[in-house]
């Protein structure tokens, strides 16, 4: 081979060396960064980052291996009893055998202190349900709703109280229409628990229940069910107001209207009402 053919064979395999010198170069440069920004070098290789270790320590109702399962895996109630028991190990450890092989590990601490067993934990992921319309067939207003607060009001069946009054009617092997309305599930369902107040505007205006069915009155005199409504909205409640109620609206002023109640000068004893320093009606 000629003198000028070597040369010129060695000016176009320069540009060649000069690019993989550059290739190792910036190779060596990316390994060096990401071994000291870790971040950075699972982004460059797009590996997923580690999956966090699961939280045996606490049970949730809401997770997504829990919600599939019926209530009666886990709570069997054998007695009518109102206060609800622990399910023992056998549901859990039908499940969770590697975490049941080791009795160090943080599922115990679910159930078990070092020394004893704890108690039910209170209602807080789950909220109870109700209608009124379907249990006014079946039973009336006082099997629920007893005098309270001297007469004044009516309780609400809470926590379990509320047991002891729903379990009159849904035993542990009670069907209807081949359901078992003994279930958990008859009555609860996930969310946040919302309480029904036990306290009401009227009762501020000298209102009482006890005073009213004195007089031969119902509950259906002043409520009404509404159907399909939501929990809180279910049942009427008359406007606590008399002199100043909205024409149309449904009011004290239906019955105390100088005919049925009140009449002549009753008005002189505005204390049959109104309480207090003043006649606010809040």
């Amino acid at each position: 081979m000629r003198m000028t053919e070597r040369a010129d064979l060695k000016r176009k395999r320069l540009p060649v060396r000069l690019m993989a010198a550059l290739a190792v170069f910036v190779c060596v440069a990316v390994l060096a960064f990401t071994s000291r920004n870790p971040a950075l070098g699972s982004a460059v290789t797009n590996e997923p980052d580690p999956e966090p270790p699961q939280d045996f320590s606490r049970f949730l109702h809401g997770s997504a291996q829990h919600t599939r399962m019926p209530c009666l895996v886990c709570h069997v109630r054998a007695t009518n009893a109102a206060a609800p028991k622990m399910p023992g190990h056998i549901p859990c450890s039908s499940c969770h055998v590697e975490q049941f092989k080791d009795n160090t590990n943080a599922i115990c601490t679910i159930c078990h202190t070092a020394t004893s067993v704890k108690p039910f934990p209170p209602l807080r992921s789950f909220t109870a349900k109700f209608n009124h319309a379907s249990h006014r067939r079946e039973t009336n207003c006082a099997t629920c709703h007893k005098p309270a607060n001297r007469g004044v009001a009516l309780s609400i069946p809470d926590r379990l109280n509320a047991h002891a009054t729903c379990f009159t009617c849904h035993g542990p092997r009670t069907e209807i229409g081949g359901r078992n309305i003994g279930s958990c599930g008859t009555c609860h369902v996930p969310g946040r628990l919302q309480r029904t107040p036990e306290t009401a505007k009227a009762f501020g205006v000298n209102f009482s229940h006890t005073e009213h069915a004195r007089k031969s009155l119902d509950c259906s005199a002043c409520h009404t069910v509404r159907a399909g409504t939501a929990a809180g909205r279910q049942v009427t409640k008359p406007l606590a107001s008399m002199h100043f109620a909205p024409a149309g609206t449904a009011s004290c002023a239906a019955c105390h209207n100088n005919k049925r109640a009140f009449g002549g000068l009753d008005f002189d004893d505005c204390k049959k009402c109104h309480e207090g320093r003043t006649f606010r009606m809040d």
